[in-house]
């Protein structure tokens, strides 16, 4: 696998968590560079444990994994949707969305990051080893990441009603999408 191949892979596998940090970087106001880099680099993280864990147990888990995963992602951006669009319907005193704790940021990075386990496993199947492709995609999503976060704070002219709106939309096309 050439170094371009490498890159074009890592952002294709990367393209889940720059649409995920985009839509939080709409909604969450306070603290931008600290929950930018919070979510950055959680979705990094997994991102390059993933292919790795896939690398190594391509023979025993893959075939577990593969038939839930699909149902895994559903689950986790559905349910997010759903909480950006009770947000945006009723008026709660919580002004924005508050789902950047850790747990709700494990919850994320795996669903954003089940398919680079699946590349993982094709690495290995390749017979290439993992070390270097996991930390070319795991810093291509960490870039990626930030940069969507903080470039969608320049929306926060956009009422707090319309963003969780949209984030909700991006959140149920995702789902959705993890069923195609």
């Amino acid at each position: 696998m050439s170094i371009y191949e490498l890159i074009i892979l890592s952002i294709a596998l990367a393209l889940d968590a720059l649409i995920v940090s985009f839509s939080y970087g709409t909604v969450i106001r306070e603290k931008r560079y600290q929950n930018a880099f919070f979510l950055a680099f959680s979705f990094g993280f997994f991102q390059m444990l993933m292919p790795i864990l896939g690398w190594f147990f391509t023979n025993i888990i893959y075939s577990y994994v593969e038939m839930y995963s699909k149902w895994v992602v559903f689950i986790i951006f559905f349910v997010l949707g759903i909480k950006f669009l009770k947000e945006a319907v009723f008026d709660f005193e919580e002004k924005h969305i508050s789902c950047i704790s850790p747990i709700c940021m494990f919850g994320l990075a795996i669903a954003t990051s089940i398919d680079a386990f699946g590349a993982g496993a094709s690495i290995k199947l390749l017979n290439i080893e993992i070390w270097q492709p996991a930390v070319i995609i795991g810093i291509i999503t960490y870039m990626l990441s930030f940069m969507g976060f903080i470039i969608a704070g320049t929306l926060k002219n956009i009422s707090e009603k319309h963003v969780c709106i949209l984030g909700a939309l991006i959140l149920f096309y995702l789902a959705l999408k993890a069923l195609i």
